[in-house]
């Protein structure tokens, strides 16, 4: 194959499965990705990792941000579908509810991290530098 050439995949989806909206997918996508853009919440995803935990511990793990804080990335982790509570006395126990997949994903996310050389802290727009 010489550079002239070009190789096209396409998939065509089976009879029984409706059309894929791409714009829709990939709006999707992008807010999976905010979801664990905030540096907190991506934390109190790690911890979780580790199994369930209470806010008041959450909040002494992750050195004492506000408990309305890790309250509030919690809740927007619910409102994503990434954990879940279940009532323990007068708190709530967090876990993750998609941990294999959300395992899977930071794992290929440090694969990446570590084939660009952490790169992207070097980014304009969203390194380490960027103005929020």
């Amino acid at each position: 194959m010489n550079g002239a050439d070009t190789v096209v995949t396409t998939t065509t989806p089976k009879a029984s499965e409706p059309p894929v909206d791409e714009a829709a997918a990939l709006s999707t996508a992008a807010c999976l990705f905010r979801s664990l853009g905030d540096p907190m919440r991506l934390a109190i995803v790690r911890h979780l990792m580790l199994g369930p935990h209470r806010v008041v511990d959450l909040t002494r793990h992750l050195g004492g941000p506000a408990q309305s804080s890790v309250s509030a990335a919690l809740a927007c982790l619910r409102d994503c579908g990434l954990a879940e509570s279940q009532p323990q006395g007068r708190a709530s126990l967090w876990s993750l509810s998609t941990q294999p997949e959300l395992l899977e994903l930071l794992a290929s996310a440090e694969k990446l991290l570590a084939a660009t050389g952490d790169q992207v802290a070097l980014c304009p727009v969203y390194g380490a530098g960027a103005s929020a």
